[in-house]
């Protein structure tokens, strides 16, 4: 009976990150953009360390059936290696957030070249995403410390601000104090509210689902992980969650 207690509570804590670490973290989005108590109940899906051949095109298949569209955290070494996936979900309208050139941890990297490391895997999105100028997602910006030349943006005819700021997540949600002035003037830092934990082989892919619903509200940012290590776990939650959110009358937006 302990046992089971304490997976629950580890799971409860993994799973929905407690509010004292906003406080860590200042400035870091945790949930997704407010609604009104009129509006549909909205959740924002996302995808970290892809796109791969093995993961990513299936996720876009379970996304179509619902017409729900996703924020892809992309490794910069991914989009250089498949960009045919990578193009195919922009086509259909999902979103692309920076997630380093090389996985990086920012508690194992000097800054200058973590800061290097997003300014490369930037530079790979923002040309990925000028192949679709009819849908503009960042707004001009200066290089940031540490790169060798500047990032290449769309010229957003809308005015600057935090919302036309690209994305970026850090690596297993490592960041440190001094890296976040700097990345907060480039980019929208976004982390989550819930973690599905599809990446963990010691959960079992029913626990994981059971884990992610009994989570999920509105305006949550939920991650699963377009990876191999994920896989068994994915495709066992994301159909089933989207599936019982639709249901419920959820709709899927991207950030």
């Amino acid at each position: 009976m302990a046992a089971s207690s304490s997976a629950r509570l580890e799971a409860a804590v993994l799973t929905r990150p407690p509010r004292l670490l906003h406080a860590l973290l200042p400035g870091c989005e945790w949930t997704g953009p407010a609604t009104t108590p009129a509006d549909a109940p909205v959740v924002y899906l996302t995808f970290d360390d892809g796109p791969i051949p093995e993961e990513t095109p299936w996720v876009l298949e379970q996304l179509a059936i619902f017409n729900a569209k996703a924020t892809f955290f992309c490794v910069g070494e991914n989009l250089v290696r498949y960009p045919e996936i990578a193009r195919a979900a922009l086509a259909a309208g999902h979103r692309f957030g920076n997630h380093t050139h090389q996985h990086r941890s920012a508690w194992a990297t000097a800054r200058p070249a973590y800061l290097a490391d997003i300014a490369v895997c930037q530079t790979h999105i923002d040309k990925l995403v000028q192949s679709f100028p009819e849908k503009p997602l960042t707004a001009p910006h200066s290089p940031l410390p540490g790169s060798h030349s500047p990032i290449p943006t769309f010229r957003s005819p809308f005015p600057a601000s935090r919302s036309s700021l690209p994305l970026f997540r850090p690596p297993y949600g490592r960041l440190t104090w001094p890296l976040l002035p700097t990345l907060r003037r480039d980019f929208r830092v976004v982390m989550w509210s819930v973690l599905t934990r599809d990446y963990d082989p010691g959960l079992s892919p029913e626990s994981c689902l059971r884990f992610a619903l009994e989570a999920i509200r509105a305006g949550d940012v939920v991650v699963f992980h377009d990876s191999r290590k994920a896989s068994a776990r994915l495709r066992f939650v994301l159909p089933r969650v989207l599936t019982h959110l639709a249901g419920q009358g959820f709709q899927f937006a991207t950030l």
